[in-house]
């Protein structure tokens, strides 16, 4: 291996972090450089909390007093100097969080582009008949208008202002100096002579009061000379306010530019929040654009059958009271020819359908309905937190797990919609894009438009394709990805982001990785680090660090028996150093042998059964449903195949493993056999009672972090 300058070195002198004993150690930049050692042996003390902690502390000094207060104090390592050091960045193998927002599509910023692709070059349609809209004229407007019923109250606005952060002051002089008087600010009505002081920090609405009249045919002039007052003051939108004593008035909105002559709906001027489901502007107002609702399960919300409705049988209620005990079930026992008393059991399914779906003879909503308003309507977390147990997540039946708005989800580029789109694994959406940049002119609407567009948003997915992401869809939530699919999306972002002379540090990135994927990995750390930057990557893996340029060996043991630096050079350095024990097992003299024989089951034991465990749609496998029998006092075997396996879980990263480890066992056991949706994607357990405790050790979950007051004793309790 051919020497590195002087100039070409990260050099770190006087390491003394944790356990590190007054290192110094030369790392070649521009190069892969794996850190590897004994566990505990100083590898992150050394990566992390000296070279990267650094490198984060030096970029918030060089930033501006004001910024950095803001960020807190970040402490220097315990290092003498750190000389050629770059702006450095960790890649960790952890999941991409919890939110049930982030989609793939999201975190990886593809669906921004899509947003402003379909917005720029999208052809809208009607949602109710699917016809292309067309733009109204005034007259148009006005003829809709009279076709309502006669004597309906109105309310022209001329909406200005839609979900903008300001003060507005400027709008309402030059609006009062043109002769309006009033103005729906957020919803309320203000006199524009004494308008509100609006916070500069928040979103609002404004429209201007442009008239106030009825629908009759004798005011048609009228209405049409307002309505093209509004149009010309708020550039082509008008909104009609349908006024009704006692009640909130009910908007119409109407433009110049699109609008279904058939269903009488018009479409405001695409924007990108339209298409975006976290905006109030796009999602769909059903499941506030999680694509998912919670209702209650009817198995759920039943307790024992042998017990009555009065003594508690629908579990929200306990033991009824008030009037759902003195009138309600009283009315719905008599109109269906059953006792309160009875057991459960003993009622029909058509008694039992009463009670829970409800009956209008008698105004009665039913159980399930009654919970589920009990759990929208509520102010108390502690009692929504409690009807979460009766429930279960289902697809939103109005968008069918889009998202999105009715009127978003019908604007199409090239016969596609947005959430038809996000649904194709990125291999197929690739293609699809491929085919619109060079020269599907039925999808390219304005090459100077979308051609920008269209570009950013292959390379994108090219990249995702690259590291072995090719199977995932652009929809799919965050919060189901795995550990190394989550890396593997970041690391494709910064191949993306084509940044150059940057430090990237990783931590043990093949944790939990497939060898199938793990070439993956090791292809997109070469791709970084012929970009120009420092790979700083701490592993045990062998094929990572035999694929290294340059490895630094840690030892001799762990704790303060570390700390020392036993190897810094080529993999051959390391291969024929006697002191190093990575060396040792690369060179085969040492080994771990594979038992010749398992521990098997005795006939008989104890075992906790999953019966339905679901499972997302991975690489490998399609959405299935899969039955798992967990022997008491066994170990589950992690090599075995997953699918069909008797307990086994293992395959290629985003396989089955990662989402059976954690499917319902956290649970605290109550009963023998447990239903759905206490136990997340699982259809029924039995023995649940086997469980004396669960503990979840996740080699990729985030670091434990160095607060001073913690230690081992404290995390690992009494």
């Amino acid at each position: 291996m051919v020497a590195t300058p002087p100039n070409k070195m990260l050099l770190v002198r006087g390491a003394r972090e944790h356990n590190l004993k007054n290192i110094d150690v030369d790392i070649p930049r521009n190069r892969l450089t794996v850190v590897t050692g004994l566990s505990g042996s100083g590898k992150s003390s050394l990566a992390f909390d000296t070279v990267y902690a650094e490198g984060q502390r030096r970029y918030v000094e060089s930033l501006s007093t004001y910024a950095r207060q803001f960020l807190g104090v970040m402490e220097k390592p315990d290092v003498d100097r750190i000389e050629g050091l770059s702006p450095a960045i960790a890649i960790e193998q952890r999941t991409a969080g919890r939110n049930p927002r982030s989609t793939v599509g999201t975190i990886t910023e593809v669906y921004d582009y899509l947003r402003l692709l379909w917005a720029r070059a999208g052809t809208p349609h009607c949602p109710e008949c699917g016809r292309p809209v067309r733009r109204q004229s005034a007259s148009q407007i006005t003829s809709q208008i009279l076709e309502w019923k006669q004597g309906t109250r109105l309310e022209i606005l001329a909406p200005l202002v839609r979900g903008r952060k300001g003060e507005f002051r400027d709008l309402f002089k030059a609006v009062l100096r043109e002769g309006f008087v009033r103005a729906r600010v957020d919803g309320e009505l203000v006199e524009l002579s004494d308008p509100p002081r609006l916070k500069k920090s928040a979103k609002h609405d404004i429209a201007v009061v442009v008239d106030r009249l009825s629908v009759r045919a004798a005011e048609a002039d009228r209405l049409a000379d307002s309505l093209e007052t509004a149009l010309r003051l708020a550039s082509g939108t008008v909104q009609v306010d349908v006024v009704r004593k006692g009640k909130d008035p009910e908007p119409h909105l109407f433009s110049e530019r699109y609008a279904c002559a058939d269903c009488g709906i018009s479409i405001p001027e695409l924007e990108p929040r339209q298409f975006s489901f976290n905006s109030p502007y796009g999602a769909c107002q059903a499941c506030d654009g999680l694509g998912m609702r919670r209702e209650p399960n009817p198995e759920l919300l039943v307790g024992g059958e042998s017990i009555s409705i009065l003594e508690g049988v629908i579990l929200p209620w306990g033991s009824p009271s008030g009037k759902l005990r003195g009138d309600i079930l009283p009315a719905v026992a008599k109109a269906h020819g059953f006792d309160l008393n009875q057991p459960w059991a003993e009622l029909t399914q058509s008694q039992r359908d009463a009670v829970l779906r409800g009956d209008p003879r008698v105004d009665w909503e039913g159980a399930l309905l009654h919970t589920l308003r009990r759990y929208v309507e509520t102010d108390s977390d502690t009692l929504r937190h409690t009807l979460t147990d009766y429930m279960e997540t289902v697809t939103c039946t109005e968008c069918e797990g889009g998202r999105l708005r009715a009127e978003s989800r019908a604007v199409t580029v090239g016969d596609h919609r947005i959430s038809e789109v996000v649904e194709l694994p990125v291999d197929r959406a690739l293609a699809l894009f491929e085919a619109m940049r060079d020269g599907d002119g039925k999808a390219r609407r304005d090459t100077e438009i979308t051609g920008p567009i269209l570009k950013e948003v292959c390379d994108r997915l090219r990249f995702m394709r690259q590291v072995g992401l090719g199977y995932l869809t652009l929809g799919r939530s965050a919060d189901t990805l795995s550990g190394g699919e989550s890396q593997r999306i970041r690391l494709a972002t910064q191949i993306g982001s084509r940044l150059v002379g940057v430090l990237y540090v990783l931590d043990e990135p093949s944790i939990g990785l497939h060898p199938s994927d793990n070439g993956r990995l090791l292809e997109t750390l070469a791709a970084l680090r012929d970009l120009g930057n420092t790979v700083l990557v701490v592993e045990h893996d062998e094929e990572t660090i035999r694929t290294a340029d340059h490895v630094v060996d840690m030892g001799p043991g762990a704790g303060r028996h570390g700390g020392e630096i036993l190897v810094s050079g080529s993999v051959e350095d390391l291969l024929g150093s006697g002191e190093s024990l990575t060396g040792a097992y690369l060179r085969g003299e040492r080994r771990i042998p594979v038992p010749k024989t398992r521990r098997a089951p005795r006939a008989g034991h104890q075992v906790v059964e999953l019966i339905g465990a679901h499972v997302d749609e991975t690489a490998v496998v399609p959405a299935l449903e899969v039955d798992i029998r967990l022997p008491r006092q066994a170990v589950v075997d992690d090599r075995l195949d997953p699918v069909g396996a008797r307990h086994g879980r293992n395959g290629p990263q985003g396989a089955v493993r990662e989402q059976l480890a954690g499917l319902g066992l956290g649970r605290q056991p109550d009963t023998t056999t447990q239903p759905a949706a206490q136990l997340a994607k699982v259809h029924m357990m039995r023995g649940g009672q086997h469980r004396d405790e669960v503990v979840r050790i996740g080699l990729q979950n985030d670091r434990l972090g160095h607060p001073v007051a913690r230690n081992v004793a404290l995390l690992r309790g009494p």
